[in-house]
């Protein structure tokens, strides 16, 4: 028989009433240079089992006072022992004792008599699971500690405030699906009476697509000849991005809002055109913006940039499409008439207030169904 890989550190709890039984088991095992502990009973086999935290527990069913079914209860109630697997030990052999155990939470069953070979083979197999199993969970609390810190650098990258401009009120969200997201929005200062307002997503989820994000921020803020120019911006952002981005790809929509003349100049590539709400009708309508392809996937030519005038009360909401391809539980969209519909309620509302009621509304429709994409948008409006 090949010898099995042991850990020196690995504890194996044998609980027996009967030290005949120890014995034997002690003996079995002792080739694996395991540590071995023994318990003669429920309550000194808990008290261990907290203790030490074994790797694996043989467990006696019959025993005085605190029997089998018990203990594994017990063990399985508590937090700190309820990963430890445990194996039966029983000379009872009906099918209806089996199935208890099993459904109490162990892992596996050996009857009395003892088997040498069957006891080191079933321990050898549930010691290797019970090893990749904590293995798995180290690589994964060690991933989540790297996306951690990801999602803190990314959001790092956003603006620290937003700036405030008179006769302009100004408000973001942003929310990632997981901890680190490809959502970025951008809001900077162009002069005293003009911002730029840029909302991008770059293409998947997690770490690939959070670098780049981190990409277009910084091309975006080393761009700053172009702050004003919402065509050049886009364009440029694209010829530098099909160097890096390939294969995925990054959606834009960029902005200037001039305070002073009331208006606004938007270009867009792959990007949901924004939505915006007239005072003067009370109405809220997906705005009319031609534009081009996505960034970081082919040259284009130039940008289209469309002017929009407003009026003082006029609303403008640029969004990600994570926000109007949200699910619910039942696989439905929210879409982008019911987000109109919450913009046009809430127009009067001030920007933050609107971001709020979008955001509980999307919880409402999600129901609870975590979101499979990451959310950004900025509203702002003329006051």
């Amino acid at each position: 028989m090949t010898d099995p890989i042991t850990d020196p550190e690995e504890r194996i709890l044998l609980v027996d009433d009967n030290p005949l039984n120890l014995q034997v088991l002690m003996e079995t095992l002792q080739s694996r240079q395991s540590r071995l502990l023994v318990a003669k009973n429920g309550e000194t086999a808990l008290t261990i089992s907290r203790k030490t935290h074994p790797d694996l527990i043989l467990l006696d069913i019959m025993m005085p006072g605190m029997d089998g079914y018990e203990v594994i209860r017990r063990l399985k109630a508590e937090e700190k022992t309820a990963d430890i697997p445990v194996i039966f030990l029983s000379a009872l052999d009906q099918t209806g004792d089996k199935v208890r155990g099993l459904e109490l939470g162990a892992v596996d069953y050996i009857t009395k008599p003892f088997q040498a070979e069957e006891v080191q083979a079933r321990v050898d197999t549930h010691l290797t699971i019970h090893r990749l199993r904590r293995e798995v969970q180290e690589q994964k609390d060690q991933l989540e500690h790297e996306l951690e810190t990801v999602s803190k650098v990314q959001r790092n990258l956003l603006p620290k405030k937003l700036p405030a401009m008179e006769g302009l009120q100004l408000a973001a969200h942003y929310e990632t699906s997981r901890y680190a997201g490809g959502d970025y929005y951008d809001v900077v200062k162009i002069d005293a009476d003009k911002i730029g307002v840029m909302v991008a997503d770059a293409e998947g989820h997690s770490t690939p697509a959070a670098v780049l994000m981190a990409m277009t921020c910084a091309l975006f803020r080393s761009q700053k000849h172009l702050w004003d120019d919402p065509g050049g911006m886009l364009k440029t952002l694209n010829r530098h991005l099909c160097k890096v981005a390939e294969p995925s790809f990054v959606t834009g929509l960029y902005m200037t809002v001039d305070i002073a003349r009331r208006r606004v100049r938007v270009a867009r590539a792959g990007h949901p055109p924004p939505m915006l709400y007239r005072a003067a009708d009370g109405e809220a309508t997906e705005a009319r913006v031609p534009g081009v392809m996505v960034l970081g996937f082919d040259d284009f030519g130039d940008v289209p940039v469309t002017a929009i005038d407003l009026a003082p009360g006029d609303l403008v909401l640029a969004y990600t499409d994570g926000l109007t391809e949200r699910f619910s539980l039942n696989d439905a969209i929210y879409g982008e008439e019911r987000l109109l519909t919450v913009l046009q309620q809430h127009a009067a509302d001030t920007p933050e207030r609107l971001c709020e009621a979008v955001m509980a509304d999307l919880s409402r429709f999600a129901e609870g169904r975590p979101a499979d994409d990451d959310q950004a948008f900025v509203a702002f409006k003329l006051v």
